[in-house]
Order: structure tokens, then C-alpha cells, then sequence
């Protein structure tokens, strides 16, 4: 049995027809009537009665013609599937990030991977950026957004978003009155911070600005998530110091202030080692277009 077999039969069981059947199929009468004797001839069935006057489905064929109009659907559904992974239109991207993407440029990517290539899908996993890269490199990840500068060797980056520092302050705090806050300010203050191990050159970088615009922080504690560090802010354990893209989502009782540091700017960058599948270089190209600089 052959998928022209099954569509000479789902096409005449339509018509009821060998001429209309026929020209609908671009073959001649001869030619579809011997497709269908062979499908008979094959399951050992009669489908259909037919004389000179008319063509009928028999109890058989009217059964059958659910079970060839399903395979015939899913031969189209399988190539369909093959031409898209062909194209890099289908598939599975396994993406990693840090949480500072979620308010605004995760959103965005997977609002216009959706529009764009409904055929993708996003496995989408919340680490921080050092276990990004192990999984990079162990093949459980095809992209990160991680914290830059990570020097990993055979990990490629690209910078995403620059943003400025801001402080989380409880709403009743001193400072919430200011709407610049200076690095000095934050002295004797008890300050979270990102820990180093989630992301040593973001924490390195963020330090190294603040020692050099006179700050000497009071660290109070140093944490794994940036949504941990504003259920403290909230809590009134401390302020906290972060990411403006990671404080767009406040809890209630926080605000936050830009903190001074210059030019200096937190960077996310995407993070990958190979472009060996279509789909991925389709996700990279989708990722270039609306992030990259």
C-alpha cells in the first residue's frame, strides 16, 4: 500500500466520481482505477460497489476512510515537521538566564519566537550564569543569558543589555527621599549583594565602581537571587544593590533610587559554544536581530 493508493481512495470516496476523482488527482480514469483495485487487491477488502451508474462506499470502506484520511494527515504533519527542521522553523531551543531578563528581554524574545516560529520551542531554565556555562559546555544548554564578563574559555559571548545600578530602599527609609543616591550615602548602611559565586565579574565590576567614586560598603549579606534580596529589602533587613532591569518588579513597600556609579553599567550577554543545527542558527539570528548592539 502506497500514499497515492490511500489518496486515489479518500478522493473518490469524496466525489463518488471517477471523472471528477480523476481530475482532481491530475490522472486518468484508467490510471485511478487501477490504484484502487490494487488497495482492494492489497487489504483484501471491497470499499467501494461501483457500476456504470454510480460509485458506493461499502460498510468497509466507509470505516476505512477515517483511518486513511488520518495516515494521510499525518504523511503531511511528518513532512511538514522535516521541511521545518530542514529550515530551522522547528524544533526544541533549551535556553538558560539569569533573572534580571525576565521583566522585559525574555518577554520579548518569546513573545516574537512564538509569532515567528510557532514550530520552536523554548525550554526555558532559571540559573545563574556559572552553571550556564557548565551545562553549555555538557550539552544540557544550546543558549544563556548570563552576567558578563565570563571569561569561560569555549563559550562564545555576545553583549545583550547594559543597565545602571539602582538601590531597593524600604519606602519609609531616609534615603527614599533622595532621587539620586551617592555611593558615600551608603555608608554605615547594612547592603545586600549579588554573591560573587553567582556572578564573579558583575560583583568584581560593581565593587571595584563603588571603591572608586569613595563607597565602602557595610555588607550585610550576600545572596544567590535578586528576588531574594527585595523579600529582605521589603522585610527591612537591609537595602539592596542591583540591576535596573532586575527591579522592575518591586515588592510591596520597596522603591528604588539610581545609585551614582558613572559610567559603569551591569552587562548581560547571550552565551553559546556551537551553531551546528538549523534551528539553532534560526534562534541566534532571531536573538541578533533584537538584542545585539
Amino acid at each position: 500500500m502506497e500514499l497515492k493508493h490511500l489518496r486515489a481512495f479518500v478522493t473518490l470516496a469524496e466525489e463518488l466520481h471517477f471523472g471528477r476523482a480523476a481530475q482532481r488527482l491530475a490522472i486518468v480514469q484508467p490510471a485511478l482505477s487501477m490504484q484502487i483495485k490494487a488497495l482492494e487487491e492489497w487489504l483484501g477488502v471491497r470499499l467501494l460497489d461501483r457500476n456504470r451508474h454510480s460509485v458506493m462506499l461499502t460498510d468497509v470502506g466507509r470505516l476505512f476512510l477515517e483511518e486513511a484520511r488520518a495516515t494521510l494527515h499525518q504523511a503531511q504533519h511528518s513532512a511538514d515537521v522535516a521541511r521545518g527542521l530542514g529550515r530551522g522553523e522547528t524544533g526544541r531551543i533549551r535556553l538558560g538566564f539569569v533573572s534580571s531578563v525576565l521583566p522585559e528581554l525574555l518577554p520579548t524574545l518569546i513573545r516574537h519566537a512564538h509569532q515567528r516560529y510557532p514550530g520552536i520551542k523554548l525550554e526555558l531554565k532559571d540559573m545563574p550564569g556559572p552553571d550556564q556555562v557548565q551545562a553549555l559546555k555538557g550539552g544540557q544548554l544550546d543558549f544563556g543569558l548570563m552576567r558578563l564578563p565570563a571569561p569561560y574559555s569555549g563559550v562564545q559571548t555576545q553583549v545583550v543589555l547594559h543597565e545602571s545600578i539602582i538601590v531597593a530602599l524600604p519606602a519609609d527609609h531616609p534615603l527614599a527621599a533622595h532621587s539620586i543616591i551617592e555611593v558615600t550615602e551608603l555608608a554605615q548602611q547594612p547592603v545586600l549583594v549579588l554573591a560573587r559565586r553567582y556572578a564573579a565579574g558583575f560583583h568584581d565590576g560593581l565593587m571595584r565602581a563603588i571603591s572608586e567614586h569613595g563607597g565602602k560598603l557595610d555588607i550585610a549579606d550576600e545572596l544567590g537571587e535578586f528576588t531574594t534580596m527585595l523579600a529582605l529589602v521589603s522585610a527591612g533587613l537591609g537595602i539592596g544593590l542591583l540591576p535596573q532591569h532586575a527591579g522592575r518588579a518591586l515588592p510591596p513597600n520597596v522603591v528604588s533610587r539610581p545609585l551614582n556609579l558613572g559610567d559603569f553599567r551591569a552587562v548581560t550577554g547571550l552565551g553559546w559554544t556551537s551553531l551546528d543545527t538549523a534551528v539553532k542558527t534560526t534562534a541566534f539570528n532571531l536573538m541578533r536581530e533584537l538584542f545585539f548592539n
